[in-house]
């Protein structure tokens, strides 16, 4: 019996020191890839604990692999937005200032039941107070409400305020999105201009760089403070 009790502590420290090493994200933040790494993770880690006869380097080397490829995985997606995409998919846009996109639902095997216990859990009860839902990559909702209902309310206080707008994420850890380009129907000189502004060289430089439909860019440089300014672009109507 010690013996056993011995293999538990043993198996339940290492795994608890591996996942320490993995992240602290709780399970619902998990990405697809993090999730199925846990569970398979937790298959192994019951073998020694469970069965005498098998001994405990059949389970420590598999989970350090596994550890490994955690670690592999996770540098190629920062590394390369094809492989980002490829292990955990890609945000979808449920709702927009249109209506529920149906196709997307589907595409999600998700019901009307689900988008609305996904923006009750957000605080939304009124599906016209919606002007974007978006299902994350891993599966939580985020929802940005219209302006004129948004806290502090701007309609009952007559401020005047711009339309709500989805920032388009147009490079992301030094890469250019060209699709988001495509879509809000820029070029890479448009980029180029705005690096000048901030005296940025080069797009490897740049952490995350966004743009919305009211032509208000976010800037996040490596290693510096993050810079707002206004453009001239006007996306209305493009997404």
């Amino acid at each position: 019996m010690f013996t056993i009790l011995l293999r538990v502590l043993i198996v339940y420290l290492i795994v608890l020191i591996f996942l320490r090493f993995m992240g602290k994200r709780q399970v619902g933040e998990l990405q697809p890839f993090e999730l199925v790494l846990t569970l398979v993770m937790a298959d192994i880690a019951t073998l020694p604990m469970t069965q005498n006869s098998v001994p405990l380097l059949f389970s420590l080397v598999p989970l350090a692999f596994l550890v490994v490829l955690h670690f592999v995985v996770s540098l190629l997606s920062r590394k390369s937005l094809f492989v980002r995409k490829l292990v955990n998919g890609r945000p979808v846009v449920v709702m927009s200032p249109k209506g529920i996109e149906f196709d997307a639902l589907k595409s999600l095997n998700m019901t009307f039941d689900d988008l609305m216990q996904g923006l009750r859990a957000m605080n939304v009860f009124r599906l016209e107070d919606v002007a974007y839902a978006i299902v994350e990559t891993n599966g939580t909702l985020s929802v940005i409400q219209k302006s004129e209902v948004s806290p502090v309310c701007n309609q009952s206080l007559k401020i005047d305020m711009p339309k709500a707008s989805l920032p388009l994420v147009l490079v992301s850890a030094g890469k250019i999105v060209k699709k988001n380009l495509e879509l809000a129907q820029i070029d890479i000189k448009f980029l180029q201009d705005i690096l000048t502004k901030i005296n940025i060289k080069n797009f490897k430089d740049v952490v995350i760089l966004t743009l919305d439909s009211n032509g208000s860019v976010f800037v996040q440089p490596k290693n510096k403070k993050f810079e707002i300014m206004q453009t001239q672009f006007d996306g209305e109507g493009k997404w």
